[in-house]
C-alpha cells in the first residue's frame, strides 16, 4: 500500500493544486455520508417508504450542517470547468468539442444506472411487488440525476459565467425568495432557484481562478458573512433548520435551493478556501494523497451508485426480518446508533457496484490498469485517482 501510494504521489506534478481533488474528495463523501445517516426506508406491513431521523428528531438538524457539501463541489467544479475552458480556448479547441469532452464524463456512468434500474423496476412489478414500494426505490435511486443535470447545465454555460460576478445570482436567489415567502407567489417559481442557487458557489469557482479569491480575506468573508446571514434566516426570517429536505415539511431548504441554502454554501465555500493551504501540506503526504485520488477517480460511480447501496443491503436485510436502524422508524437514539453499525455494510455492497461498474464507466477495459495517466491541460499530469469531473 504504501509503495503503491509513493508511485502516485512521485507521479503527481508538483505544481498540481491538491487541494482541488482534496476537497472535491470532501463534497461526494460528505453527500454519500448525509444520506446514508438521514434516508430512511421504514418496512410497513408489504412496502417501504422513506423516513428520516430529522422528521422524528429536529434537534439533529446540524448533521446537515456536515453532510450537506453540495456547495462545495459546485465551487470545485467551477473552478476546474473555467480553467479547463481557457485552456482549451489557448490550444484552439472549439467550444463544442471540449463541452462533449466534459459532458461524456457526466453522463456515460448514467446510461449503466438507467438500464439496471430499468430491469430491475420491471421485474420488480411483474413479481408483484407493491407500486409504492417500487416508486419509492426508484426515485431514492434516481435522485442524484438532477444534480448531473444542474452540472452540467452551468458546464454548457461556463463561457457566459466565467466573468459573472457572484453576487448577480444570489440577487436572483433573494427576489425570487421575496416572492414566494413574502408575496405569496405560485411555489413554482422558487425553481428558478435550482439555477440560480448553484450558480452561486459555480461562479465563485470562476472568481477562484481568475485569482479574486486567493487572499485569506476573501474566505473570511465567505464564511462570516454566510454564516451570519444563515443564523439570521433560520433564526428570525422562519427558514428551516435543516439543510437537507425533511419528509413531510412544509418547507425545505435545498428542493428548490431557498436563499438559507445559499448563504450555508457560501459560508461552507468560505471554509473551504481558508483550508486550502492546510489540505495543501496535508496533501503531501502519499497515503493521504492515493486516498484522495481513488476517491476522485471513483467519483461518479461513488455518487451514482450509493443509493442502491443502501437500498440493496435493505431489501436483502428484509429476508432476516425488521432489522433495528433498516427497516425500522428513525425515531429515537436506538435508532441512530444502528444505523451508524450499518454504515460499513452500506459501503461493502457500495464497493460491489464499484467493482461491477467502474471499468465500464471509465471506458476502458479492465485488464488495462494505470496508476497515473497525463492529460494536455492546465491540470497538466493527472492521476486517475484524481482526474477532474
Amino acid at each position: 500500500m504504501r509503495h503503491l501510494a509513493q508511485r502516485i504521489d512521485t507521479a503527481t506534478p508538483p505544481d498540481r493544486d491538491r487541494a482541488v481533488d482534496a476537497l472535491r474528495a470532501f463534497a461526494v463523501l460528505g453527500v454519500v455520508l448525509g444520506h446514508w445517516l438521514v434516508t430512511a426506508l421504514v418496512a410497513d406491513g408489504g412496502t417501504l417508504h422513506t423516513s428520516s431521523p430529522l422528521q422524528h428528531l429536529p434537534w439533529l438538524a446540524p448533521i446537515s450542517w456536515a453532510f450537506q457539501t453540495l456547495a462545495v463541489f459546485f465551487l470545485v467544479g467551477g473552478h476546474v470547468a473555467t480553467r479547463s475552458y481557457a485552456t482549451a480556448q489557448a490550444m484552439g479547441t472549439p467550444y463544442h468539442r471540449w463541452l462533449a469532452s466534459r459532458l461524456s464524463r457526466l453522463f456515460k456512468p448514467v446510461a449503466a444506472l438507467l438500464a439496471l434500474w430499468a430491469i430491475a423496476t420491471t421485474a420488480l412489478l411483474l413479481s408483484g411487488t407493491d407500486f409504492t414500494t417500487v416508486h419509492t426505490l426508484a426515485k431514492l435511486a434516481l435522485s442524484p440525476l438532477w444534480f448531473l443535470v444542474v452540472f452540467a447545465a452551468l458546464t454548457a454555460a461556463t463561457p457566459l459565467v466565467t466573468r459573472l460576478n457572484p453576487l448577480w445570482p444570489l440577487a436572483v436567489v433573494l427576489h425570487v425568495d421575496l416572492l414566494r415567502f413574502g408575496f405569496g407567489a405560485p411555489p413554482g417559481v422558487g425553481w428558478v432557484n435550482l439555477a440560480a442557487g448553484w450558480l452561486v458557489p459555480y461562479t465563485l469557482g470562476a472568481a477562484w481562478t481568475r485569482g479574486e479569491l486567493d487572499r485569506p480575506r476573501a474566505g473570511w468573508v465567505l464564511f462570516i458573512g454566510g454564516t451570519a446571514a444563515t443564523a439570521g434566516l433560520v433564526g428570525w426570517a422562519g427558514y428551516p433548520a435543516s439543510m437537507v429536505g425533511v419528509p413531510g415539511a412544509s418547507v425545505s431548504n435545498l428542493d428548490p435551493p431557498t436563499l438559507a441554502a445559499v448563504t450555508f454554501g457560501l459560508a461552507q465555500c468560505g471554509l473551504a478556501l481558508l483550508l486550502r493551504e492546510r489540505l495543501r501540506r496535508t496533501m503531501r503526504r502519499p497515503l493521504a494523497w492515493a486516498a484522495v485520488a481513488f476517491v476522485n477517480l471513483s467519483a461518479m460511480t461513488i455518487f451514482l451508485w450509493h443509493q442502491t447501496a443502501l437500498m440493496a443491503t435493505t431489501a436483502t436485510g428484509l429476508l432476516l426480518g425488521h432489522l433495528p436502524g433498516l427497516h425500522t422508524p428513525p425515531d429515537g437514539l436506538t435508532w441512530i446508533a444502528a444505523r451508524l453499525l450499518w454504515l460499513p455494510a452500506f459501503a461493502l455492497t457500495l464497493a460491489v457496484c464499484w467493482a461491477a461498474f467502474h471499468a465500464y464507466e471509465r471506458g476502458r477495459p479492465r485488464t488495462r490498469s494505470r496508476v497515473v495517466r497525463t492529460h494536455p491541460s492546465s491540470d497538466r499530469a493527472t492521476p486517475t485517482g484524481a482526474r477532474h469531473v
